[in-house]
């Protein structure tokens, strides 16, 4: 299990009104040693209907949950739950104990793993073909990117079962970076990545003293967001 955890969530989002839209490149290899899991991902997951709706209304609960918190704050909202719900179900994949039963209670994770990752796969696999949809009325297609990207401290030991679901189920690994003998650097080089993910559309994710030599795993997920409203806002 992970010691030590800071998540962090961020978006950039174009919509039609008076927003133009941005094009979003492929991210740039993010920085740090690349260490996963030999295993490739599975994309044809076997998760039948039934499961994939369980896990779809148990995202659910849990984005309204996250809405009644938010919603106090007046003003237009706009916020992803499933990317956090799919860039925490990754950690939880590491977590064991109180930590795993806690963390399950707040997002609603209640498939047992490791159905749920396999769930979070299938469900995954179908969104990224949404951007197939034909174009709308003003010829925009839907676009929708996530981006999720573990950073881990150099030399800590990250169980082989944790980095065997990264990769089967996410298609991920872990960056390391050596958050012990130089934090600032290692959060400077985080935020280069972010900024150069989003189009330089988010700076200093990471703000000072964020990260520290305690830190040993740093969570960062993007979201790209863009489709036609049926009522547009500013």
């Amino acid at each position: 299990p992970v010691p030590f955890l800071i998540c962090f969530w961020l978006a950039t989002a174009a919509c039609s009104g008076d927003a133009p839209p941005i094009h979003i490149e492929p991210p740039p290899p993010p920085p740090g040693e690349w260490v996963a899991s030999d295993l490739a991902r599975e994309l044809d997951p076997d998760v039948d209907a039934a499961t994939l709706q369980k896990l779809t209304l148990d995202n659910l609960a849990f984005g309204l949950d996250l809405y009644a918190e938010l919603a106090a704050t007046p003003g237009n909202l706009f916020i992803s739950p499933h990317s956090i719900s799919v860039a925490l179900a990754m950690t939880h994949a590491g977590a064991e104990g109180n930590t795993e039963a806690e963390m399950a209670s707040v997002l609603h994770f209640d498939l047992p793993e490791p159905q749920l990752h396999h769930a979070f796969n299938k469900l995954d696999l179908k969104l990224a073909t949404r951007d197939q949809l034909p174009p709308d009325v003003d010829g925009d297609g839907f676009q929708l990117s996530i981006v999720n990207q573990l950073f881990g401290q150099t030399g800590f030991l990250f169980e082989a079962d944790f980095l065997d679901a990264l990769a089967v189920n996410y298609g991920a690994g872990m960056r390391l970076l050596d958050f012990s003998a130089d934090p600032e650097r290692a959060r400077a080089r985080i935020n280069d990545w972010v900024e150069a993910s989003t189009e330089d559309r988010i700076e200093d994710l990471l703000p000072p003293g964020s990260i520290d030599a305690q830190t040993r795993v740093v969570l960062a997920n993007a979201i790209y967001f863009k489709a036609s409203w049926s009522l547009p806002f500013k």
